[in-house]
């Protein structure tokens, strides 16, 4: 039994926010009905290259971007513009415990599927809207992009190399506020089928990727609300350092053997940790040294120290930092590529990757889902490959049509 058996969530989202979210709640359990336009689906389908290989090496038409966030769930098509369609999925409304859609604000109102509709047909109905920028305040009618919520966030202004040294905006490697709104709305829908549960009301879940964004500023936000604001100073971009700790950051190493850049991550925590990197590095002097001794002393005089530091890290190659550093538990790390990720013995051992078989390619590998439970475990289920694969099933396993009803849906091409 997984942890959200019994649990059906009709899925009207598309692209990464609201499919995370609800690739997660499927992964614990939940019978994920994903939504999709007939004849094109969810965007991401066709987000490629890269595209799964069949077994003579031509495209197929499913793009890794979505079947890297899709897993779990069954696809029914449903045209959500026609009445028959809007019909059809206050059907389906009845029978779930969740409805997740993130369509542009007003949008589900025009189909009479907002949350002021569907509630009144199921009081207990726990129904989120994923948005860039909510459902109020005066930019609730723009679209948001993770790109533009990055910058408009203040991102894109902590990330990056330092300007003096000729860094600039920088996003980050993943869409990380669509990922974090994902997964804040999963936290938000728990909490409210929790409350459903104990009083038998459902509730709106209102999420904006803005909101997130501005939320995981994290120890930043607060040094700018607790000290900045006040002393005139904004944090900003600091390269591979961290803003808080010192030495938290990346270090160049001794050239690899073919002479080629090598890099390390020294990640020092707390005044013990440095002192046994200082004997690793064989500098036990910076320790007793009182512009080092403590964290915020290293904080204030980081452009002395790190200097130092860089002088000692070339002394070696980065092997043989890793071993002494790691043999003392001082806190590193190799920067690796995603070929050495997929490789890792420790990533293969936790089961971070499931093998499944595809119709059109046989097998293929994708990552799963990190979350352990020791009596629930996760589902392992591949993404829906076939746009509709699952719409006969659903609506004759939900709603009980006959074979005459699915074909005159079909033939009117509603679903």
């Amino acid at each position: 039994m997984n942890s959200l058996e019994g649990i059906r969530i009709l899925d009207l989202s598309r692209v990464l926010a609201g499919p995370w979210c609800t690739q997660t709640l499927a992964d614990l359990g939940a019978d994920v009905i994903k939504i999709e336009r007939p004849g094109a689906g969810d965007d991401t389908r066709g987000w490629g290259p890269p595209f799964l290989k069949d077994p003579s090496g031509a495209d197929t038409r499913d793009a890794a971007y979505y079947l890297g966030t899709n897993r779990n769930k069954r696809s029914v098509t449903c045209d959500i513009a026609t009445p028959e369609g809007q019909a059809l999925i206050r059907k389906l409304v009845m029978s779930c415990d969740v409805f997740i859609e993130n369509f542009k604000v007003g949008d589900m109102a025009r189909y009479g599927l907002d949350y002021a509709s569907l509630s009144k047909l199921h009081p207990r109905l726990v129904y989120c809207s994923v948005t860039g920028f909510g459902q109020t305040g005066p930019y609730r009618e723009r679209a948001g992009y993770d790109y533009a919520v990055q910058g408009m966030g203040g991102l894109m202004s902590i990330t990056g190399e330092r300007d003096d040294l000729g860094g600039g905006p920088q996003k980050v490697g993943v869409a990380v506020a669509d990922l974090f709104t994902g997964m804040y709305a999963t936290v938000g829908i728990l909490a409210a089928l929790r409350h459903a549960e104990k009083t038998g009301q459902g509730q709106y879940v209102d999420m904006a990727l803005l909101d997130t964004q501005v939320a995981m500023l994290a120890n930043l936000g607060a040094n700018y609300l607790v000290a900045g604001q006040k002393e005139g100073k904004v944090p900003g971009r600091s390269g591979n350092a961290h803003q808080n700790i010192v030495p938290y950051q990346v270090f160049e190493v001794a050239p690899a053997e073919d002479g080629h850049k090598d890099h390390l991550i020294l990640a020092v925590g707390n005044d013990g940790q440095f002192a046994k990197f200082c004997a690793v590095a064989g500098h036990p002097e910076l320790t007793s040294d009182p512009r080092f001794a403590k964290n915020a002393d290293r904080v204030r005089h980081r452009d002395i120290l790190v200097p130092q530091l860089e002088a000692i890290f070339m002394t070696r190659r980065k092997a043989d930092w890793l071993s002494a550093l790691e043999a003392a538990k001082v806190p590193c790390g190799a920067i690796n590529n995603l070929a050495e990720v997929f490789a890792d013995p420790h990533v293969r051992s936790r089961d971070m990757v499931t093998t499944w078989q595809h119709p059109a390619s046989g097998p293929v590998e994708l990552v799963s889902s990190p979350i352990k439970l020791s009596a629930t475990p996760v589902r392992r289920d591949m993404p829906p490959p076939l746009l509709g694969q699952h719409t006969e099933q659903v609506l004759q396993e939900v709603l009980h049509l006959s074979a005459d009803e699915l074909a005159t849906l079909r033939n009117k091409h509603i679903i």
